[in-house]
């Protein structure tokens, strides 16, 4: 390798994540969704995408439609031009012996989730509690045996960078927020030169109207 590509990053898989690494962490169960169509979770759902997973299940009173309700108004309020494009949502039942396709469908319905980008899932519980485990574990036999514990937990998974990060829902907008931007793919050079040109312009117009930069 030549020493340039090492410090430029053009150079093959210099200081970057494992992206392979994912298909052998996150398991590739199958799955039915609130349309009740087979899935499989890894290649269907994850494989080179930018995910938010959470448990939940259609009777909880509790997390589960506060949980809900809070991704839906994030979903209007700035995450809609992304959503089923390069940012995906995925609900995973709890219980799946109660939740069959049209219970998830049916609360979809009622909390008004049927939205862009926005996936219910039921299936086995053996797959479910793999799941469950493989992302919300609390290291602690009595929490983890406890579902209720892991209704709203969110993990947000960039499958092509390797990495997955945790969220509270319930946290301000601006964190939540914080932690899908942190787990985007990074953009190019190109890219990142354009937003700076963008931002420049506009501290430029604040500038001469203000005579100083607003502060956001």
């Amino acid at each position: 390798m030549k020493r340039r590509e090492l410090f430029t990053g053009l150079g093959p898989s210099v200081c970057r994540p494992e992206v392979r690494r994912m298909a052998r962490l996150i398991p590739n169960a199958r799955f039915r969704t609130q349309d009740d169509k087979e899935v499989r979770f890894y290649d269907d759902l994850i494989k080179g995408r930018q995910v938010m997973v959470m448990m939940m299940y259609a009777n909880c009173e509790t997390f589960c439609p506060l949980a809900t309700q809070r991704m839906v108004e994030l979903h209007h309020q700035a995450l809609a031009r992304r959503m089923g494009k390069d940012l995906f949502m995925v609900n995973i039942s709890l219980k799946p012996h109660e939740d069959t396709p049209a219970a998830l469908k049916a609360y979809a319905q009622m909390h008004k989730a049927l939205l862009p980008g926005w996936t219910f899932l039921t299936g086995d519980q053996y797959d479910v509690d793999t799941l469950r485990y493989t992302f919300f574990s609390h290291e602690h036999i009595g929490i983890d045996l406890d579902a209720d514990q892991h209704a709203g937990s969110m993990k947000i998974i960039n499958d092509k960078t390797g990495r997955w990060f945790h969220a509270d829902v319930f946290a301000s907008n601006r964190t939540v927020l914080d932690h899908i931007q942190w787990s985007d793919t990074p953009k190019s050079l190109a890219e990142r030169l354009k937003d700076n040109q963008k931002l420049q312009q506009q501290i430029d117009r604040e500038r001469a109207l203000y005579g100083y930069r607003k502060i956001a």
